[in-house]
């Protein structure tokens, strides 16, 4: 009993898939790397943060 040919809209899907695939995973390697880098680099950058470094003050409702 022999296989029957494998058809052509098959492999198309398959390499498409294959295509997302290594995408994806390159996009989770480069956000994994990045991580790491800030992680070891000890930043504490907030998104309210300044770029040198400062931290910026937030300003609040005076309370009566």
């Amino acid at each position: 009993m022999a296989f029957r040919p494998e058809h052509e809209i098959y492999r198309r899907r398959f390499s498409r898939n294959l295509g997302v695939g290594l995408v994806l995973v390159a996009f989770v390697a480069l956000v994994f790397a990045l991580t790491v880098v800030k992680v070891t680099r000890g930043d504490t950058m907030h998104s309210n943060d300044i770029p040198d470094g400062t931290v910026a003050i937030v300003p609040q409702e005076p309370t009566e």
